[in-house]
C-alpha cells in the first residue's frame, strides 16, 4: 500500500511539472512566466503590440500571468519557432501568414496578390467572420489564433536597377519566404524565387547571392536592407496580414477568466501594433525617400500590368481550394 501511495504521488508530481512548463512557462513567486516569441528586431511595430499585449495580460491578472516577448529571432527562426509553439515549448508566436501555409494551406488564400482594395477593406475582412474563421482554423495543428495584426503592403526592391514593369525583373534573384505562392508569384513576373530567412536577406543582397526582396517600409528600413538595395519600387502586390497564436495545450489550461483577459490583451496588444504600424509606416517611407535610395512610384498604367501578371494565379488549380475564400473576401464591402 506505501509502494502504490508513492507510486501515485510522484506520478501527481510529474503531471504538476508537466503543466507548470507547457509552453515555455515557469513558476517564480506565483506568476506563471511564459515565453512569447517574435523574429522582428527591437521597436518593430509587432514587438511594440506584443509588449502592450505582455503588460495587459500581467496587469489585469494581477501578476499571476506575465508574458516576456523575446524578438529580434532569438528564440529561432519563423518556421522553427511554430513547430515550438505547436509542441508547447514556446506558449505564444506573433506570425504572419506565408510561413503557415506550410500547415495550413488555405492561410495562403489572405495572401493573394492585389486581394484587398485597401487596407480598410483587409480588416473589414480580416476583424469579421472570414478572419475569425482563420484565427479558428489552426486548431488541428495545436494553434489558436487571438488577434490579426498589420503587416502593410510589400513592395519589391534590389540593388541592380529601377523596377517599372514586369520586364524589369526579368532575371532576378528575388528573396522569398518559404511558401510555394510566393515563389510562384516571383516566377509570374519574370523573376528567379529564393527562399531565405529574414535575417539572411541583408548579407545576401550584399553578397550578390540574391538580387532584391519584397516586403513593407519598415522592414525596409529596419533592418537596414536600403542600403544594400537602393532600388525600391511601391507596387504593393500583396500584404500577408499576421496574428498572434497560442499553443492549445497552454490556453487549455487557463481559467475561464485568464482565457478572457488574454483574448482581450491580445487585442489591445493588437490595436497598439496597428496604430504603431501606420507611424512607423509613414515615418520610415519618409526616411527611405530621404536616405538616397531610389523611390519608383508607379502610374496607373504600370501598376496594371503588374496586376495582370499576377492574376492568372487566381486560376491555377494550385489554388482553387482558395476560391470560396477569395470570392468572400471580394463580396466584403
Amino acid at each position: 500500500m506505501r509502494k502504490l501511495t508513492v507510486f501515485l504521488l510522484v506520478l501527481f508530481m510529474l503531471a504538476s511539472v508537466t503543466s507548470l512548463f507547457a509552453g515555455g512557462g515557469s513558476q517564480s513567486q506565483g506568476t506563471r512566466v511564459l515565453r512569447l516569441s517574435c523574429n522582428q528586431p527591437d521597436g518593430y511595430p509587432t514587438v511594440v503590440g506584443a509588449l502592450a499585449f505582455s503588460d495587459y495580460v500581467f496587469s489585469h491578472t494581477n501578476g499571476a500571468i506575465k508574458i516576456e516577448v523575446y524578438n529580434n529571432s532569438v528564440l529561432g527562426q519563423e518556421r522553427e519557432t511554430i513547430e515550438m509553439t505547436q509542441t508547447g515549448a514556446i506558449a505564444f508566436i506573433r506570425v504572419g501568414i506565408n510561413p503557415l501555409t506550410s500547415i495550413n494551406p488555405l492561410m495562403g488564400a489572405l495572401g493573394m496578390p492585389y486581394l484587398y482594395r485597401d487596407r480598410e477593406h483587409m480588416f473589414r475582412v480580416l476583424d469579421g467572420p472570414i478572419g475569425n474563421e482563420m484565427l479558428e482554423s489552426l486548431q488541428r495543428q495545436n494553434l489558436l489564433g487571438l488577434a490579426w495584426l498589420d503587416a502593410g503592403f510589400r513592395n519589391f526592391y534590389n540593388s541592380r536597377n529601377e523596377i517599372r514593369t514586369p520586364a524589369d525583373m526579368a532575371g532576378m534573384r528575388i528573396r522569398v519566404q518559404e511558401t510555394p505562392l510566393m515563389m510562384n508569384m516571383i516566377r509570374a513576373l519574370g523573376a528567379s524565387p529564393t527562399p531565405l530567412p529574414m535575417g539572411d536577406v541583408y548579407s545576401s543582397i550584399q553578397n550578390g547571392i540574391v538580387d532584391g526582396a519584397e516586403n513593407n517600409w519598415p522592414s525596409y528600413m529596419a533592418w537596414s536592407h536600403y542600403e544594400v538595395a537602393k532600388y525600391y519600387t511601391v507596387n504593393q502586390h500583396m500584404s500577408s496580414p499576421e496574428m498572434f497564436l497560442i499553443n492549445t495545450g497552454v490556453w487549455n489550461s487557463f481559467s475561464d477568466e485568464q482565457k478572457r483577459i488574454v483574448r482581450e490583451g491580445a487585442h489591445v496588444g493588437a490595436r497598439v501594433e496597428r496604430a504603431e504600424w501606420l507611424l512607423q509606416e509613414r515615418e520610415y517611407e519618409a526616411k527611405a525617400r530621404a536616405s538616397g535610395s531610389i523611390i519608383t512610384d508607379l502610374t496607373a498604367a504600370q501598376q496594371q500590368q503588374f496586376r495582370d501578371a499576377l492574376m492568372p494565379m487566381y486560376n491555377d488549380p494550385a489554388y482553387a481550394s482558395y476560391a470560396d475564400i477569395v470570392r468572400r473576401i471580394r463580396a466584403v464591402q
